[in-house]
């Protein structure tokens, strides 16, 4: 059976677009051997607050159960607590090129900005590929902004395994067929995001209705009047009705205003997201059950990951 890794990264709130992106094929998934991965060694590749890195990792925890994740279908792990995602790490660096890491798209933007730049910001590409590689990942959704980063996983392990013997399962990636790709409302050209300049166009899911309300108030649509799906024509309007789409399980009926539209979608992502913010309330009365969790995860992975390190350390000419 395949097993799945699906990683979320302790900064910012996690929004609209992480539900339905991430998480929600994750839960629908958990029939098959899956990982949840708090990424928070990927946290420190930039200016972070320690505390803030913290708390963050327990909230994304308590929200992935809060979105139905179940732990005992898939393990809910914190990166940094399982040690050999570093140990594996290293090894992966001594098969990989500086020119492949220098060009992932996140160290080449920011490396031209100028400005200090983290050592970790160019080989976290290669800490990615640990993540995949250490758990005998078959399957990782992907998204376009995602798909360099696994191509460069793939290369690795079949780098590794031609030099060294057959070492690493050699990960495909998969997108899922029902996730929407939900854009920033006040900017429907990008992908809603954490790191956006401005929170206008995003849903945290933890927002309460009154800033969902507003929001979605402020989406951006156009003058053509017309409710209708036309991704290159009303971009806006399209981004509307998918956030319906996915939040309704439903098409929606005739809509004479963008007025009406903005009222159902305000009112299905509402439904969508309160009994979340209700259970995320409930969950975060005992941290320490959240913790539990973790570590319980922790114990379940690490057997497997612990041979996987052993394989490569032996296949790399390490002594035991």
């Amino acid at each position: 059976m395949h097993r799945r890794l699906t990683g979320f990264q302790p900064t910012g709130n996690l929004h609209l677009g992480n539900l339905i992106g991430a998480m929600r094929p994750l839960v629908a998934a958990q029939d098959r051997p899956s990982i949840a991965m708090i990424a928070d060694l990927h946290a420190l590749t930039m200016e972070h607050n320690p505390d803030a890195v913290r708390a963050n990792t327990l909230t994304v925890a308590t929200v992935l159960l809060a979105a139905g994740v179940d732990p005992q279908r898939t393990a809910i792990i914190a990166q940094s607590q399982v040690s050999e995602h570093t140990g594996l790490h290293y090894l992966l660096e001594c098969v990989t090129g500086f020119g492949e890491a220098a060009r992932m798209i996140q160290f080449k933007e920011k490396s031209a900005a100028g400005g200090p730049v983290r050592l970790s910001l160019l080989t976290y590409p290669v800490l990615m590929a640990a993540d995949i590689l250490l758990h005998d990942i078959d399957e990782v959704p992907v998204g376009e902004d995602q798909s360099q980063h696994l191509e460069l996983a793939r290369t690795i392990a079949t780098r590794f395994n031609t030099r060294y013997g057959e070492t690493f399962v050699v990960p495909e990636g998969v997108r899922p067929e029902s996730a929407a790709r939900i854009m920033d409302l006040a900017d429907p050209s990008r992908k809603m995001s954490k790191s956006a300049p401005s929170p206008a166009g995003r849903i945290g899911l933890l927002d309460p209705p009154e800033t969902i309300r507003k929001v979605i108030a402020r989406a951006v649509t156009d003058t053509a009047g017309v409710v209708r799906h036309d991704r290159e024509g009303q971009p806006g309007v399209t981004n509307l009705l998918e956030i319906l789409r996915a939040c309704s399980g439903r098409d929606p009926g005739e809509l004479t205003s963008y007025g009406a539209l903005k009222r159902e979608v305000t009112d299905a992502v509402e439904a969508v997201l309160a009994p979340i913010r209700s259970r995320h309330a409930e969950l975060s009365q005992d941290p320490s059950h959240v913790r539990k969790i973790l570590a319980e995860g922790k114990a379940y992975v690490q057997p497997r990951a612990a041979e996987t390190v052993r394989r490569a350390r032996a296949a790399i000419g390490l002594l035991d």
